[in-house]
């Protein structure tokens, strides 16, 4: 069974978080709570006619972060959290009819692990259809099974109902539609002959009834008014995207959750940076390529996987220079390259179908192609990219680039040389081969700040007697030049930009802006409003990316620095260990039949005449709407006829808890159901058909029930008198110097002088920004990082109910550690913010003079602003 990365589990955690408070919030409010409250940027909760009160959200993974597994896994918290169902219909839509044949394959497949995400959540009865064979679905098939129907977009998406099998009437379908009332709305019905006026019996009628899960892959084709249609047309009860480049726009999606590229290469699940060189002409980029690719054979001989380098060629069309044959002919007859190596793939020529490129006894090294290889084809092996073609606004670019990215065996290889990719492209300046490989990043899901920091210049290849040099090195960006349609008023210059800035006429009438040396913002700001409008936008990033890559440094974490911190810890039967909320604990843990069962009125109700369950979570009333499965087709027939007995087995395995023995939770809830029936005479059949609400209640009482447990254990640990607690280097956290996860990134124009990494983590606020500021200016930071929230690669501290990541984490010229929280005035005050004090400063006071621990404000009660709170608190400590 595959075992989820943590940005899959915080990806399928927010979902989860949403559908459940969609709920009873509803899905506007929902997604307000729980995504524009994580970042307030994002725009606000998008509704489209026809589906206000459906959710209708978007997931948001770079090329390679598993979308297609994240999907599998995402039935089973609709199908609880929001459906309500045991066995949901779900449709299942894709692009093309390539990745529509792969993802049936794949979900076909018992042993695949995007089939086992499904029949492990639903006790293996899942069918699996092909949208061209839905005849083949009987009734019970949509009563005792999920069903999975795999279709194209295109295949619903029409203007006009006729001619289209899934719209047409069809015999097998009469069955399904037995109990189902001549009345129905929203039925397409039969327009013409005796039968005029009833139901059709159509596949698209039979979606309506069922009211399906709709799950979209690559969704950023389809937000058009006809896409939002045809979705009518079938009603779903819930629609969830996924894609790596959303569109934003006013028809754009609901982005509940983003991951960034960096938290995949955190993961081991694509090669980082890219390695980047520029070359006068093709056959330069082909002689690179091929040492680059030889090289890298070498060091992968001594992995201890298997690793066979493939090098990735884009050529030209047929009507341009350098087309396939010209780069197989060179390949073979001037760079010596055996015949069997070499494969091409493209339209008409198809020598990678049926090949195993993983096998060790394939021979192929060398990959030439035009436009995109086969969709979903995926190989781990390829390393170099090489484009004799222009990678400007190419999007078989973007297709082919993100077969290099992807890490062999999702594991970082030892061989750090092995963790990069590598890309040859003929292109006349540097600058301008980062701008455009910068654009293909970003439209594969990058950020824009994580795709500057992930190209980096390289050198020509060194040759292959190097030894054990680096395979690269680095060069300076000297230079910077663009085309511009018309020549640009530059008649306010001065002298001295006129020596950085010049516009150059060439004899074929092409005029070319050269910028050499460095460029402020007012110079550049100056220069782009002298362009056309139209040509504004790709200049500033031309610029942007000019002056990122000539400011390029080697940052702490590049150099090999490190930066240490210490952590709490406390003595546990004579040894010392990291303070983790288990060790809070005591010895015999806690047993969850020493607590009530008996839940009264106050806690859990049902107004029957209302027809809805009241719930306390967390002290909090949340009231439920009954669902109304007279609505449903797959339940307005069957009766419920389950005993007590049957519903605790249903709720102890809904309910199950890595913490809490079978035993225990079954005898736990089974005296709790027992409770509710005989005591408080709720009707079981009520409890039956509303038992997610049920399971929901049980998990939030066993929640709150646990940390009651945890809270008594944490103070008594932590500060009781007996608490035996010291800040240790013995398990001092150590900042990775290749992985640094941001959410989101900082994209403001102050440069931070001292961060440990080439990348700022995005911050909450102005004032948080602020603090940061201040933090890289102070003489006495050697660096710092905006520390992100990642259990395993950011240091945290634990609190009673979860991990505390302070915002900045900073080392001292003279050795120290210095961490600082910061707090606006509305939070200064509350519960959590002085459990974090109270932590920190104990942090603090343990380490015997080797940490300091601030929670900073905008302006203490001494009136000092931030920058002189942690001036004083370094001199102070």
């Amino acid at each position: 069974m595959y075992e989820l990365k943590e940005y899959q589990k915080r990806t399928l955690g927010a979902l989860r978080a949403y559908l459940e408070m969609a709920r009873t919030e509803g899905p506007a409010a929902a997604f307000d709570a729980i995504a524009r409250a994580d970042n307030p940027r994002l725009p606000k909760y998008k509704t489209v006619n026809g589906f206000d009160d459906i959710p209708y959200v978007c997931l948001r993974l770079p090329t390679g972060g598993g979308k297609t597994l994240l999907a599998s896994h995402s039935i089973e918290i609709a199908a609880r959290c929001w459906l309500e169902q045991d066995y949901p219909v779900v449709l299942w839509l894709v692009p093309t009819n390539t990745i529509r044949n792969q993802t049936l394959e794949a979900l076909k497949h018992p042993g695949h692990y995007y089939r086992q995400a499904i029949d492990n959540a639903f006790d293996g009865r899942v069918s699996v259809f092909d949208i061209n064979d839905v005849n083949q679905i009987r009734p019970q098939d949509l009563t005792a099974k999920v069903c999975v129907i795999v279709g194209t977009l295109a295949t619903l998406r029409i203007d006009k109902t006729e001619g289209r099998r899934v719209y047409d009437y069809n015999e097998n379908f009469e069955a399904h539609f037995a109990h189902v009332p001549d009345n129905e709305p929203g039925l397409e019905r039969i327009e013409d002959g005796p039968d005029k006026g009833k139901i059709k019996f159509s596949f698209a009628n039979l979606l309506h009834l069922h009211k399906p899960l709709v799950i979209m892959d690559e969704a950023h084709n389809a937000r058009t008014s006809l896409t939002f249609e045809t979705l009518q047309r079938i009603s779903p009860a819930c629609i969830i995207e996924f894609t790596a480049t959303p569109l934003t726009e006013i028809h754009g999606s609901n982005v509940l959750y983003q991951v960034s590229a960096s938290e995949l290469k955190a993961e081991d699940m694509i090669k980082l940076p890219i390695m980047l060189t520029e070359h006068k002409n093709w056959h330069e980029a082909l002689t690179a390529t091929i040492m680059t690719r030889q090289k890298l054979a070498d060091v992968a001989r001594k992995d201890s996987d298997f690793v066979r380098p493939i090098a990735l060629i884009q050529a030209e069309n047929k009507d341009r220079e350098v087309t396939v044959d010209v780069i197989r002919n060179h390949l073979i007859e001037n760079e010596r390259i055996a015949p069997e190596r070499i494969a091409v793939a493209t339209g008409s020529q198809r020598e990678l179908d049926n090949v195993d490129l993983f096998d060790p006894a394939c021979k192929i090294e060398y990959i030439i192609t035009v436009e995109a290889l086969k969709e979903g084809w995926d190989c781990s092996f390829a390393y170099v990219f090489c484009s004799v073609a222009n990678i400007h606004s190419s999007r078989d670019v973007e297709q082919i680039l993100g077969r290099v990215l992807r890490m062999p065996y999702a594991r970082k290889r030892p061989l750090e040389e092995l963790n990069k990719a590598y890309a040859h492209v003929a292109s006349p300046s540097f600058a301008e081969a980062a701008v455009a490989l910068h654009d293909r990043l970003v439209d594969m899901g990058f950020e824009e700040e994580e795709a500057n920091s992930f190209i980096m210049q390289e050198e020509l290849p060194l040759p292959q007697d190097s030894g054990n040099l680096p395979l690269f090195a680095q060069e300076k960006v000297e230079a910077l030049t663009f085309l511009v349609s018309t020549i640009p008023d530059v008649s306010y210059m001065g002298d001295l930009e006129k020596e950085k800035i010049s516009v150059i006429e060439d004899d074929s009438g092409k005029t070319r802006v050269v910028i050499t040396g460095e460029i402020t913002e007012h110079e550049e700001e100056r220069l782009v409003n002298s362009l056309p409008k139209d040509e504004r936008e790709n200049a500033r990033k031309e610029i942007r990316a000019y002056r990122f890559h000539r400011r390029r440094r080697l940052w702490p974490s590049e150099r090999g620095e490190t930066l240490m911190v210490p952590r709490l810890c406390i003595m546990v039967q004579g040894e010392l260990e990291i303070a983790e909320k288990e060790l809070f604990l005591d010895e015999k843990g806690w047993t969850l039949l020493d607590y009530p069962y008996e839940f009264g009125p106050t806690q859990l109700s049902f107004d029957e005449k209302a027809r809805t369950f009241e719930i306390d979570v967390n002290d909090k009333k949340v009231v439920y709407s009954l669902v109304d499965n007279t609505k449903m087709l797959d339940l307005s027939h069957i009766s419920i006829s389950w005993t007590d007995m049957q519903l605790s087995r249903w709720l102890d395995k809904e309910v199950r808890q890595q913490d809490v023995k079978q035993e225990v939770m079954l005898e736990f809830i089974r005296r709790a159901v027992s409770y509710l029936v005989s005591v408080r005479n709720l009707d079981l059949a009520d409890l039956v058909r509303n038992k997610y609400i049920l399971a929901k209640f049980f998990r939030e009482r066993i929640k709150q029930y646990r940390q009651q447990a945890y809270n008594s254990g944490y103070q008594a640990t932590l500060f009781g008198p007996n608490a035996r607690v010291n800040t240790s280097y013995v398990y001092a956290f150590c900042f990775d110097n290749h992985n640094y996860p941001a959410n989101r990134f900082y994209d403001g124009s102050y440069v931070f002088k001292n961060h440990f990494y080439a990348i700022v983590g995005a911050f909450d606020n102005e004032e948080e920004f602020e603090c940061a500021r201040a933090l890289d200016s102070l003489p006495k930071v050697k660096h710092w990082v905006r520390n992100v929230t990642h259990p395993r690669y950011s240091f945290w501290l634990p609190t009673s109910t979860d991990r505390f990541y302070p915002d900045l984490v900073a080392e001292l010229d003279d050795g120290r550690i210095f961490v600082v929280e910061y707090k606006g005035k509305v939070y200064l005050t509350t519960d959590d913010s002085q459990e974090k004090r109270n932590l920190g400063e104990l942090w603090e006071e343990k380490s015997r003079g080797k940490a300091l621990f601030l929670m900073a404000e905008k302006r203490d009660v001494q009136g000092r602003d931030v920058y002189k709170q942690l001036a004083d608190k370094i001199k102070q400590g």
